[in-house]
């Protein structure tokens, strides 16, 4: 148990800041803490010393919180993912605190404009698209309703990349997110485990030791993460990679520098680098070393925390939850049965039931190709005894089936965690549906079709360990933070601040989406919104846009199945039509696009290249009069997300249909009060229901239709052939009228014998819903209402609402109580 020093040494005063307070803390802070003369510090030292101040008010909940789950023995979920995509944190926090006030007061008491101070904090690199900021949500989640909580993973020094457009180009450069310095997270240089890889197994009669090769050190950083109202925070526990003693001393002295650096670099390369590229043998192999390191660490420092509060880990699972985001996280499974058998002298029975009890996994796509899965020999040699354990835990699990009466061998074949049919490889998800006790899909009908597609056979075999929790989001980060304008205008209408926690009071908005005034404070806040980010172009891009357009959105991880493409087909067959009837009543748009590509995602890349191809020929083409301009912003953040998405009118959510797992730009957008253009695909499903079809835009075929398509045999020349509009759009992308210099250069992206994600299919159907999305626009009053009603009825959609899913179905955990909170004066 942890020993208490007495109550006494632990008295310290914070009285609750007001402006005058602030001011003085985050000029002692600048002077004292970071040295610098008031006279000469830049907006971006200013800014540093107010993340001082503000921590200090954060970091008083942080151990009220961690000294009740300590006085309790609180039950908490341990979330591991690789990414947390959690975008600025200083507004954040303060909102959360209830401090912004004060502190934007104090600024200005100071002569300093405190948006300039804010805007100079970096985003951090630790994740990339909507799985991590899914995880980032979710913590803001957990510590608001009170929830024992731990988010795990990895302190990536140089975040995935930072993307920059040359000649229309993605380059990647690396995301120097850590140089200023934000001290926003806590070392914990004590909080450090070993890593092992490599080796040889030692079998002794029923005892087996592992003998590693190799030994790495992962060290804790803590990023607190605040609750709203400011009563409780839980830590993001981030693991960076420390070499320890690998530096060679005796080379050095030699005079051989570089060899006496060469081990500490390469194993210091585990936390560099989001999602390295994998299309090496070398890449595979540090990907596969990234997941063990964010999952051995994790592990270790879950049952340390536990051995410190309870002498029994027999008692593991009554107090532990342990959730899996994904399957990078998935070895933790094998890695506990290792720690549990191996160290702890467990037997395999006993372990196998605490693991199965402890673990619950998210499940995020229903494509097959893109389920994870190693290759036996490389994890043999990179983690024998781990690679020992799966093949006992399949083993187990195929010999309980035929005792059952499971004997087909084709249906054993299905199931087994070894796929032996495609160069022997481990299945990662098939060892999470294995080895956990619940395994959810993200949105209704994701998890509808989870159960009769990918995982059908283990449906069958496990009917009541799966189940649905749709995603949602954070109304304080997606409304408070990003968009200011629609808080106020919110509190205004709906009479108070209570949306922040019960975004289901939101549905006040309903009774008013009709009153004119409502709707032209609506337009007010939105007009400021599109202006800001117009303003924001032209200084960055130098691209001048009309405020007055629809502002028609896509944001989001660039790949061929959220079909960027699709999007700019549309673009240019309304490109072709107004160049042949220029003197029609066309609605002038505004199309906006971000995303990173993957470095290694070589279709990826070239789309980024025709959207900024096609940007350049319609936005040069005087003939269009500004109706259209195509925008792509490089570098897409949560920053930029939050500048972006107040803007948006018209909410581009275009996946096939049957493989976006959920998503929740879908819910951003929505919530800010754009309207949706999407296929019946994730959570598009459900706000559809919740909104009402007048106030969304539905096109394309459904899942059933698609994949009624697939089995007749998908025939994209027929679509061709029957529609001259489709013809003409991927003849001119195809034949290089958008890039003259290399005609043939979008060939394999209009690819029409391929098109596996069905482009010409939906196409028509696309376009007949961007017409719809014309009229309704140019219907002002109608407009508003749909968006005042899209707003209103988003309630459900709150991460709020989702983490209450996980805490009642899933992990089985209550919240704080009041009375378990520890008082302002303990």
């Amino acid at each position: 148990m942890i020993s208490k020093l007495p109550l006494p040494e632990y008295e310290y005063a914070m009285p609750k800041p007001d402006a005058d307070l602030v001011r003085k803390s985050i000029v002692y802070k600048l002077i004292f803490i970071l040295g610098v003369d008031p006279r000469d510090a830049t907006p971006q030292q200013w800014l540093n010393a107010a993340i001082f101040a503000a921590r200090d008010l954060v970091t008083e909940s942080f151990l009220k919180t961690r000294r009740s789950h300590e006085d309790h023995g609180k039950r908490t979920v341990y979330y591991l993912s690789m990414e947390f995509l959690m975008g600025r944190s200083f507004v954040n926090s303060l909102i959360n605190e209830g401090v912004y006030d004060a502190f934007n007061e104090a600024f200005s008491q100071l002569g300093l404009d405190f948006a300039d101070v804010c805007e100079q904090e970096d985003d951090p690199g630790l994740g990339n698209g909507g799985l991590g900021r899914l995880a980032a949500c979710f913590l803001d989640s957990l510590a608001t309703l009170r929830i024992p909580a731990v988010g795990y993973g990895i302190r990536y020094q140089y975040g995935m990349f930072k993307q920059e457009i040359v000649d229309g180009q993605q380059i990647e450069k690396p995301d120097l997110w850590l140089d200023n310095d934000m001290q926003w997270q806590f070392a914990r240089p004590h909080k450090r485990y070993p890593v092992y890889f490599g080796g040889r197994m030692h079998v002794n009669g029923n005892v087996k030791h592992w003998e590693p090769a190799e030994q790495i050190t992962a060290l804790a950083y803590d990023e607190v993460i605040p609750g709203y109202g400011g009563q409780i925070a839980n830590p993001l526990r981030l693991w960076t990679a420390h070499a320890g003693d690998a530096f060679d001393l005796a080379n050095f002295n030699q005079g051989d520098y570089f060899a006496a650096m060469r081990e500490q670099t390469s194993n210091e390369n585990i936390s560099r680098v989001l999602y390295p590229n994998d299309s090496t043998e070398i890449g595979r192999e540090l990907r596969l070393k990234q997941e063990y390191f964010l999952v051995s660490a994790s592990i270790q420092d879950i049952l340390a925390r536990h051995k410190c509060r309870f002498p029994n880990i027999r008692t593991l699972a009554d107090t532990v939850a342990i959730h899996l985001n994904d399957t990078h996280p998935v070895l933790a499974i094998p890695e506990l049965m290792r720690i549990l058998i191996d160290e702890e002298g467990l037997s395999w029975e006993e372990a196998w039931s605490i693991s199965c009890r402890v673990f619950s996994y998210t499940n995020h796509t229903l494509m097959s190709e893109a389920l994870e899965t190693w290759p036996v020999d490389l994890m043999g040699r990179l983690l024998p005894r781990h690679l020992d354990i799966i093949f006992e835990i399949n083993e187990h699990f195929l010999d309980a089936l035929r005792a059952i009466g499971k004997n087909d061998g084709d249906f054993i074949r299905r199931v087994s965690i070894i796929d032996e049919e495609h160069g022997r490889r481990v299945r990662m998800a098939w060892l999470a549906v294995v080895g956990s006790h619940k395994v959810n899909g993200v949105a209704k009908i994701h998890s509808d079709l989870m159960k009769t597609s990918i995982f059908a056979d283990f449906a069958h075999i496990f009917p009541d360990r799966f189940t649905n929790v749709t995603n949602g989001v954070t109304p304080r980060r997606w409304i408070a933070v990003a968009n200011r304008p629609l808080s106020q205008f919110l509190d205004e209408n709906l009479g108070g601040q209570d949306w922040r926690l019960h975004l289901d009071h939101l549905s006040g908005l309903n009774k008013l989406a009709d009153d004119p005034e409502v709707q032209a404070g609506f337009a007010e806040v939105k007009q400021a919104n599109k202006q800001r980010l117009a303003d924001y172009i032209e200084k960055e891009l130098g691209i001048s846009v009309n405020p007055q357009a629809l502002f028609d959105v896509q944001i989001k991880r660039i790949h061929e199945y959220k079909r960027q493409a699709l999007n700019v087909m549309h673009i240019v067959d309304r490109y072709n039509k107004i160049l042949e009837n220029p003197d029609a009543d066309w609605q002038p748009r505004v199309f906006i696009f971000a995303g990173k590509a993957a470095s290694a995602y070589y279709m990826a890349k070239k789309i980024i290249r025709l959207i900024n191809d096609v940007a350049k020929v319609i936005n040069n083409d005087q003939r269009i009069r500004n109706l259209i301009k195509v925008v792509f912003i490089p570098n897409y953040s949560v920053s930029l997300a939050q500048m972006i998405i107040p803007a948006a009118d018209l909410s581009e959510q275009i996946s096939l249909a049957g493989t976006e797992a959920s998503g929740t730009g879908n819910m951003k957008f929505a919530l800010n009060g754009a309207l949706t253009i999407g296929t019946l695909d994730g959570a598009n499903v459900e706000i559809l229901e919740h909104v009402g079809e007048e106030n969304i835009f539905i096109f394309g075929n459904t899942v059933e239709q698609v994949e009624a398509i697939r089995r007749e045999g998908y025939d994209p020349i027929s679509y061709l052939e029957a529609d001259s509009d489709l013809r003409r759009v991927v003849k001119q992308i195809t034949t290089g009228h958008f890039s003259p210099q290399e005609p043939n250069r979008y060939n394999d992206v209009m690819q029409a014998y391929g098109d596996y994600y069905q482009l010409m299919a939906d196409f028509r159907s696309y376009i007949e819903a961007q017409e719809r999305a014309d009229r309704h626009y140019r219907d002002t009053a109608k407009w508003r209402r749909s968006a005042l009603i899209n707003i209103a009825n988003m309630g459900y959609f709150s991460s709020d609402r989702s983490i209450q899913d996980y805490c009642r179905n899933i992990w089985y955990i209550d919240p704080i109580s009041e009375a378990e909170l520890p008082g302002d004066d303990e």
